[in-house]
């Protein structure tokens, strides 16, 4: 079963903002006894930028990336402005009272703990 599902590009995202188009910033998914570990790559997005939200089951990160007040005339630019999206469907064994997240240099990290009822847990054989 997947934890979580990427449901960026799916066609079922909230209406209003699929007429926008968003940057998709890279993701990834580490697994530990405790739960899981989302990271993505937000590069100039500032902690005041940023939204988090979840609801019926999916967890939706939005960042905001504006142009920089530049005087000067831009001759070359590699590096991305605008808004970043990604939305991932968690399944039931994800505590989602206790998601939590931190963003540093650029990197937000969710942390998404497995609930009480789906962590592993050993059994003791009585009589």
């Amino acid at each position: 079963m997947s934890t979580c599902t990427d449901l960026s590009t799916s066609t079922h995202a909230a209406p209003a903002r699929q007429a926008q188009q968003f940057l998709r910033p890279r993701a990834n998914i580490v697994s530990n006894e405790q739960g899981y570990v989302l990271t993505l790559d937000l590069p100039g997005v500032k902690r005041s930028d940023l939204e988090l939200s979840f609801e019926n089951g999916e967890l939706m990160i939005v960042g905001r990336r504006p142009a920089p007040a530049n005087e000067a005339t831009v001759l070359h630019r590699e590096s991305r402005v605008g808004d970043y999206r990604r939305v991932f469907e968690l399944d039931a064994s994800i505590d989602a009272t206790a998601i939590s997240a931190s963003l540093e240099d650029g990197v937000l990290t969710v942390t998404l703990p497995k609930a009480e009822r789906a962590k592993p847990r050993k059994i003791e054989i009585v009589a």
